[in-house]
């Protein structure tokens, strides 16, 4: 008979072996954690989102390590629920991630009983519905899989990958194929691969199958912008359609007010935002989307001071509104306080309380260059902005903060008195 350590060491194997949150190595700091936990709940909740059950997964899991096993459960429970509904079936294999992050929820919990309830609901599934490919995942698996990483990784690449696994054995999933695509878009956004006219044709099939996928047409509409082509009608026409649509963003009103600021007009960005926001005047995602705006008219023309004042206002509104995740935000008030030479004292106060925080690696490196770039030229300082370049530089991670960070150190290095010094950096640089 097996001992009572025996047994728990069975558990413990077979908990490392089911495909769910729990496994999938999303080991992470609780600041990227709050970070996704806001950008989860402006996602929303709207019945008929064939993601929901997926969302509902993730932010148990979320809870579950913030340290909230209450809301962990609660939130496994919905997505079970949202699945049969979304599925129109009380079982099947979706249901895998699910259940495996409840078996593991349980043994965290102390309860190895329903834990190993939950292993054997696995067992089942898994012999029910096997994998169409031997060697493969179940293609459920391999799309929510995908869809996480979409969400908390910020290399697309694998997440593609998945995507075009589970499409390859379920090609009838219209939503795997656009979020396969949009994976595409995200994973070569800064990439000149030269594939460019390849994705706009994925993308345009993609947009036909999901013709209600506002969020689709609106970045293959950005698209067709930057190519030169002529879209303001089109922004208009799919602008009244997605102010119909329930507040989320997916829905794609940040992408779509992009496409009014650069290619359209700023003003009518912001009667588009402030519209929505009357519709729905509790919806912080909105205040976020109508201050991106106003950032965005301040920085770009000659703003009068009523302008200025609505800007602040409303990032101050939206940084207290999103308390665990306003990073970005307080960099953006700080950007416009030092634009305006009345308020540099405010804008270095941002500064000096965000470079004292404990950021992460990514977080660290843009604060250093953005404050590199407002010591060089709203304090005359050019050796203390080289400094803060050097620091951008050192951070071990690949990033266009830290490529432009080198090519302004390479420039100065023959024309600064600190250039053996910058020499010395550049020689000794470690590369990622």
């Amino acid at each position: 008979m097996m001992s009572a350590a025996q047994s728990q060491t069975t558990l413990e194997s077979k908990l490392e072996a089911l495909q769910c949150h729990f496994t999938w190595d999303q080991e992470t700091s609780e600041s990227i954690l709050l970070r996704l936990k806001d950008q989860l709940e402006d996602i929303g909740t709207e019945e008929g989102n064939s993601w929901l059950g997926h969302i509902y997964n993730l932010r148990g899991f979320i809870q579950y390590k913030l340290g909230f096993t209450e809301d962990a459960q609660s939130f496994f429970n919905k997505a079970a629920e949202a699945f049969s509904k979304i599925r129109n079936a009380d079982e099947g294999p979706w249901l895998v991630v699910n259940y495996g992050n409840l078996a593991w929820l349980h043994h965290h919990l102390g309860d190895q009983a329903e834990s190993q309830a939950y292993l054997s609901k696995v067992d089942a599934l898994m012999n029910k519905y096997p994998s169409p490919s031997q060697d493969q995942l179940h293609p459920e698996i391999y799309a929510e899989k995908a869809w996480t990483l979409m969400t908390f990784s910020t290399d697309k690449t694998l997440a593609v990958d998945y995507f075009q696994r589970a499409i390859r054995m379920q090609p009838d999933m219209v939503e795997w194929n656009t979020s396969y695509v949009l994976g595409l878009v995200n994973a070569f956004k800064y990439s000149n691969t030269g594939l460019e006219a390849d994705l706009l044709k994925k993308m345009r099939m993609a947009k036909e199958q999901d013709p209600e996928n506002l969020y689709l047409a609106v970045r293959y509409l950005w698209k067709c912008a930057k190519k030169g082509e002529r879209i303001e009608e089109e922004a208009r026409e799919l602008a009244r359609k997605v102010l119909r649509n329930p507040v989320s963003s997916y829905s794609g009103i940040i992408p779509l007010l992009g496409v009014y600021v650069n290619h359209v007009s700023i003003d009518e960005a912001i009667d588009l935002a402030e519209e929505a926001l009357e519709k729905h005047p509790d919806e912080r995602y909105l205040k976020k989307c109508l201050a991106y705006c106003y950032q965005w008219k301040i920085f770009r023309e000659s703003p009068d001071q009523s302008m200025i004042d609505r800007a602040i206002s409303l990032h101050e509104e939206v940084i207290s509104l999103y308390p665990d995740s306003s990073f970005v935000k307080k960099i953006n008030l700080a950007k416009i306080y030092a634009k305006f030479n009345d308020s540099q004292d405010k804008a270095e106060q941002i500064y000096q309380e965000l470079l004292e925080r404990d950021l992460e690696p990514a977080d660290k490196q843009m604060l250093y260059s953005i404050y590199a770039k407002h010591v060089f030229f709203n304090q005359q300082d050019r050796e203390g902005s080289l400094r803060y370049h050097m620091k951008v530089a050192e951070i071990p991670l690949e990033s266009i903060y830290r490529e432009t960070s080198i090519t302004t150190l390479k420039k100065h290095k023959n024309r600064s008195p600190m250039c053996r010094e910058i020499e010395k950096f550049l020689a000794n640089l470690q590369e990622p």
